[in-house]
């Protein structure tokens, strides 16, 4: 079969570690190629269409977009930075041709660029390195082209893969030069004739049967379920006959391509057809899965899909058994809880679910802390009611030996406080592997610690740093297990009985710890209402309401006064909570409670397993 260059496209995935500017960037190439009208108002970020990612600043999902460049259609694929939605990151690289590797200016390159890179590298895409953030005061390009130098032949580069192009940007500023830092009065599209001169064009058989894998599952309301991937044989038209086949669906099975579309900026057009190397989007296929292929009926192969890594955390989902069970969501029972969850493995592919031995709760399995919240959060807003566990690792059996997930973390310090630091993650089995001499007042340190010394840290770092710490970390691979790490050194506050909180008892509670709670507030038995220093829990009555007696002293019931509440987030929670404790988790609160709430319940259990 002939198979031929299709010079018109360029199809290019943009990865980098969070934070560096990615998303910006993509809005930079959408501005300056003529997509928006002159007096559109377009939005900061625009690739980050979802809720979350506007609140936190962070893309979650991996999105397409399309810009026309000198007759080049260039297909963009915006990435994730967090190292636990790295699966999104896998499976779109077998979309391109072709990555744009975006690195900080001061920062250099950071745990979640050594993880992409190295996927790229293994997949054999061909780089560009854009060195953005030229126009911060402490950037320092040129040492950072040499620290990625570095770190390619780290990862085994061959000398193709080292001959990689530079491009210096400010996407703020929305402007990019080659072979030195660009100046204000430019524009981005040296960067975008880099792309179209460096990344290879698709190569392919646009005569021989339709081949087209599926990388991403998106959804409309009018038209349902739509495939995302992209053409590797043949060409493919709207009205076609096709065969779904391949190991993550139900099996082969025939279908109709109902409706045909491409991106275009951020909107999708209607296509009567697409060829080879072509990204598009195929509705009309209900029950599709990533990881499938389309094929022609006449010839039918299913195509190999990305391995994705396996999950490294899990967390029970379970049922709301609290005594507010009901009372604020709309989606409360197992059934509904089943059907969200095996709803969100069909398009999040880093992501387990596995049942128990009961039908009340379900182990999901993910990348880390951070990708377990986010569906969390997700499922809350969408109205459903449930409870979650601690967090935990997942063990794996290598060579007969019991083995953890491991990490690679970096972290920034000012110079003041990397003896504590250094001592906390001591005392969490971490192993210093390099320290950088101060730079502008900050130590760079990098560590190898287990994935549950992790677990609980991020907000004992930021007040051990005075909240100028900043961490990242990503997997490295499995090491025998560390031995035991006491992480929680303190106990809780937990609700005698249930009620309303009163400001009296609230008053005498708040000298025996922390409180989470206000005046006012209902409560149940059980109830996590306080953190306390000792290392062992207290009960505490917060219902508790002053007798009434006749005497009174002029100003003493007004004096009573009470500390602000600690207000916890969802990961804030997530730390905190012991093996024996649960979050209830509502679309109004978020709640800490015992998993046993009766508190002589309590106590038999504890002498039993003290016995």
């Amino acid at each position: 079969m002939s198979k031929k260059e299709m010079s018109n496209i360029r199809n290019v995935a943009i990865i980098a570690h969070v934070d560096h500017g990615k998303t910006t960037l993509v809005d930079a190439m959408l501005r300056q190629s003529g997509i928006f009208r002159e007096n559109e108002q377009v939005a900061e970020q625009v690739m980050d269409s979802n809720a979350l990612e506007r609140e936190r600043g962070i893309t979650i999902l991996a999105k397409n977009t399309a810009v026309i460049y000198k007759d080049t259609w260039i297909n963009i694929v915006d990435t994730p930075g967090h190292a636990d939605f790295g699966g999104e990151v896998e499976r779109v690289l077998k979309m391109v041709d072709g990555v744009l590797l975006v690195v900080d200016a001061f920062d250099g390159p950071m745990p979640q660029t050594r993880f992409v890179l190295r996927k790229a590298l293994a997949m054999r895409l061909v780089p560009v390195v854009v060195i953005n953030k030229t126009d911060r005061p402490d950037a320092r390009p040129m040492e950072v082209v040499d620290m990625v130098l570095d770190l390619f032949i780290e990862l085994g580069a061959d000398e193709d893969q080292l001959d990689f192009p530079v491009v210096y940007a400010s996407a703020r500023l929305g402007v990019a030069s080659r072979g030195k830092p660009p100046t204000e009065d430019g524009n981005i599209l040296p960067l975008l004739d880099a792309v179209v001169e460096h990344i290879p064009c698709p190569v392919g058989d646009s005569e021989a049967p339709l081949q087209m894998l599926v990388s991403n599952i998106d959804y409309d309301n009018y038209i349902g379920r739509i495939a995302i991937g992209r053409i590797e044989r043949g060409t493919i038209r709207m009205g076609q006959q096709a065969t779904v086949c391949g190991e993550t669906g139900p099996g082969v099975r025939n279908t109709r391509v109902a409706k045909l579309l491409r991106f275009s900026g951020l909107s999708r057009q209607e296509v009567q057809s697409a060829g080879v190397g072509e990204i598009v989007c195929v509705a009309g296929i209900s029950d599709i899965a990533i990881g499938e292929t389309i094929c022609s009926p006449d010839m039918v192969e299913a195509l190999d899909f990305v391995n994705i890594d396996e999950p490294t955390i899990a967390m029970t989902f379970s049922v709301n058994d609290s005594p507010f069970a009901g009372k604020e969501g709309k989606f409360v029972t197992s059934r509904h809880l089943r059907d969200r969850l095996f709803r969100e493995i069909e398009t999040n592919v880093s992501m387990r679910l596995e049942t128990t031995d009961t039908t009340e709760s379900f182990v999901v399995k993910g990348r880390g802390e951070l990708h377990l919240s986010i569906l969390v959060e997700t499922m809350r807003r969408e109205g459903y009611e449930f409870q979650i566990s601690k967090p935990k690792v997942i063990l794996h059996e290598v060579d007969g030996v019991q083995c953890e997930p491991i990490e690679v973390l970096v972290v920034d310090v000012p110079d003041e406080y990397v003896g504590v630091v250094i001592e906390k993650l001591g005392s969490r089995k971490a192993e210093m592997t390099g320290m950088h001499p101060p730079e502008k007042g900050y130590t760079r340190m990098e560590f190898s610690i287990p994935s549950r010394g992790l677990i609980g840290y991020r907000s004992e770092f930021l007040t051990d740093t005075r909240g100028n710490g900043i961490m990242s970390s990503t997997i490295s691979g499995y090491e025998p297990w560390k031995g035991e790490i006491d992480i929680r050194s303190h106990g809780v506050l937990v609700a005698w009985e249930s009620g309303d909180a009163m400001t009296y008892g609230l008053y005498n509670a708040q000298e025996r710890g922390n409180l989470f709670i206000s005046p006012g507030q209902p409560i149940y038995e059980g109830m996590i209402v306080g953190s306390s220093p000792k290392n062992e829990d207290s009960v505490v009555n917060v219902c508790k309401k002053k007798h009434v007696t006749n005497m009174r002293a002029s100003g003493s019931d007004d004096s009573l006064r009470l500390v602000p509440p600690i207000q916890m987030s969802l990961e804030q929670c997530m730390e905190f909570v012991s093996d024996d404790e649960l979050i209830e988790v509502t679309p109004k609160n978020i709640r800490l409670r015992k998993r046993i709430l009766n508190s002589e319940q309590r106590a038999k259990t504890r002498s039993r397993k003290a016995d």
